[in-house]
């Protein structure tokens, strides 16, 4: 494997049951993804889209095939040294946020990096920078039910960030805010996912957000495809 290829995805197969139906979600996925870049996946509902970001991100294991990251082979490792690749290397946004509502905006950010072992003035300097970035200066010590959805999105995005993933992978990221929200969260997520060398895979429904990525691949029938913008 390339030393700059980060997620390789080979000849990924899953299925289940349900009932007495065998259900093939996922069919001879072959995918990767280098150092830096932001692929969007799009495709209809249904069509297996998480799946495909759960087995990514080792948080789901596909009936078959190979998941690389970073020059690791992971098909073979334990739960516990699968966890570890999550902590370390991947960061994991979703179409709901689900932040700490107890905790402020900067005190969200900086939980998974104490988690991690990280000083706390050291963990709190890191969550002022990235919401800084993303237009939450006057909002630090703000609770989510203080937030707009916006800005609560952006409070994730930073979690998601804060620990310097090598790996980001998005599920519908902005699927709960408006088109012109959306693009302007999307837009300060590149700008720093690109500053700072972060691979992302982010699904989405919106072609217009697609349009604003690398490269974008199509989901179809448990296969993906090359899209045509």
């Amino acid at each position: 494997m390339s030393k700059n290829m980060l997620l390789e995805l080979k000849n990924i197969n899953h299925h289940f049951y349900q009932g007495h139906e065998d259900l093939h979600i996922l069919r001879g996925i072959d995918f990767s993804l280098s150092e830096g870049e932001v692929v969007a996946l799009i495709g209809a509902s249904g069509a297996g889209k998480s799946t495909l970001l759960h087995i990514a991100g080792l948080l789901e294991r596909a009936t078959t095939g190979d998941v690389t990251i970073a020059g690791q082979a992971c098909n073979e490792l334990s739960d516990i040294k699968r966890t570890r690749i999550r902590r370390h290397d991947i960061g994991f946004v979703y179409q709901f946020h689900h932040l700490l509502p107890d905790f402020t905006a900067e005190e969200n950010v900086m939980m998974p990096q104490r988690i991690m072992g990280t000083k706390k003035s050291t963990a709190r300097e890191r969550a002022k920078e990235l919401l800084e970035k993303l237009g939450l200066k006057d909002r630090l010590t703000h609770r989510p039910s203080q937030l707009s959805g916006g800005e609560q999105q952006r409070v994730a995005i930073a979690r998601a960030l804060a620990n310097r993933p090598k790996l980001l992978l998005c599920d519908e990221p902005t699927g709960n805010l408006d088109e012109k929200t959306g693009l302007t969260v999307l837009d300060e997520f590149l700008q720093i996912s690109r500053s700072e060398g972060t691979a992302a895979l982010i699904a989405t429904h919106n072609n217009q957000l697609a349009k604003s990525m690398d490269r974008c691949v199509i989901l179809r029938e448990g296969q993906l495809e090359m899209s045509a913008f």
